[in-house]
């Protein structure tokens, strides 16, 4: 069998020709040994129409096996030469002849040099697009950042917009007036703080003497 992978050969037509031509051969194989049976078959039958025949079936099959031996060795020295033909000649794209899917490399032809230019760009380019990638997503994080910036600022302004209505109904309209009103109610709240803690501390003392 050939060693040339032809691997162009093997693009044309969906098949390696060394592939093709071993099927051939095991097809030619099996057709022969079959053939050596019916032959030994026939021979046997033959053979026990013979009254006195002192030929036995163990012999026949020993002079079968010898005569396939003999036609295999000549079978494969034939299929040899077939096959070079078939290879060389059938089987074969000449060298001069470019597929339609490769044509395209001969109007485009590219060096080696180029070649590695072009992957060289490839790769900057894969780059770049991972680099716009990440820049994206650090963009998508800031603007949850700012989305959680300007809900708490909205909740600020409605902080201050509550506190305006409720300076208005409590008759402080002006902002200062309102934190001055806000300054004073704390100022209460914390004396009405300090003096139950007072009493609190009292009625403790009160229980420990009971």
């Amino acid at each position: 069998m050939s060693v040339d992978p032809m691997a162009y050969e093997a693009q044309f037509f969906g098949f390696t020709p060394q592939t093709c031509m071993l099927r051939v051969y095991i097809a030619f194989q099996d057709y022969l040994f079959e053939m050596m049976l019916v032959v030994e078959g026939v021979i046997l039958k033959k053979l026990d129409g013979i009254p006195g025949c002192k030929i036995s079936p163990f012999q026949i099959r020993k002079s079968t096996e010898k005569f396939l031996l003999f036609l295999k060795d000549h079978f494969d020295k034939l299929f040899s030469k077939m096959e070079q033909v078939l290879l060389q000649l059938v089987l074969n794209i000449p060298k001069n002849v470019l597929l339609p899917e490769d044509k395209v490399h001969e109007q485009y032809p590219y060096s080696k040099e180029e070649f590695q230019a072009l992957q060289a760009e490839i790769q900057q380019l894969q780059q770049q697009c991972r680099a716009e990638v990440s820049a994206g997503q650090a963009l998508r994080a800031e603007l949850e950042e700012q989305k959680a910036v300007r809900a708490e600022l909205e909740k600020v302004l409605q902080w201050f917009d509550g506190l305006e209505n409720a300076c208005r109904e409590h008759g402080t309209g002006d902002f200062k007036e309102s934190f001055a009103f806000l300054l004073k109610n704390s100022r209460k709240l914390q004396d009405v703080l300090k003096e139950v803690e007072e009493k609190s501390e009292k009625i403790k003392r009160l229980d420990s003497f009971l």
